[in-house]
């Protein structure tokens, strides 16, 4: 029996030696990962109206701030969302403002979505309401609702097109 393992062993240990593969010192090439990202901060251009919107992706933050009541860049209370887009630098401007619920209204009239990144959610409006409310818009059908400011909804902010302006439709920021 003593005979039978210690030959069991040793058969195992050579087959192991010998199945070392590879014995190159050459590693095999690792592939080139792009340094461009999938995702790129975009404008829209809402010509007839005369509009510049931010068109930027939402982060996790953001999504969880809004879901918890809570403020974080681009979801917030009303206050944070004035704030928020009065200090805004994007695009190379620094011009931007909470919209208005008509202009809202307006860039998600029903069936149309202009937005590369958006929500199916409430948007904040600089619109204030009876009862100090301000004005959601809802994206999905692009009705307006009253909302308490200490509500957290997320932002998304304008700007008025400077004279001469041509471009329609959405752009990437540089």
């Amino acid at each position: 029996m003593k005979k039978i393992l210690t030959s069991a062993c040793i058969s195992m240990l050579t087959t192991l030696l010998m199945a070392g593969g590879n014995t190159g010192t050459t590693l095999s090439p690792v592939a080139k990962i792009s340094s461009k990202t999938c995702k790129e901060n975009k404008v829209y251009v809402e010509a007839d109206a005369g509009l510049m919107w931010q068109d930027q992706d939402y982060t996790d933050a953001e999504d969880g701030a809004y879901k918890r009541e809570k403020s974080v860049a681009k979801a917030g209370k009303h206050r944070h969302a004035v704030n928020y887009c009065r200090s805004l630098n994007y695009g190379g401007y620094t011009d931007w403002r909470l919209p208005t619920s008509d202009e809202l209204t307006h860039v998600h009239a029903p069936q149309n979505n202009p937005f590369t990144y958006g929500r199916g959610s409430d948007f904040w409006s600089s619109t204030p309401t009876t009862e100090n409310r301000y004005n959601v818009v809802y994206t999905a059908d692009a009705m307006q609702y009253a909302r308490k400011p200490s509500q957290s909804n997320y932002i998304r902010c304008v700007r008025c097109l400077d004279e001469g302006y041509i471009f329609s439709g959405s752009e990437t920021v540089k």
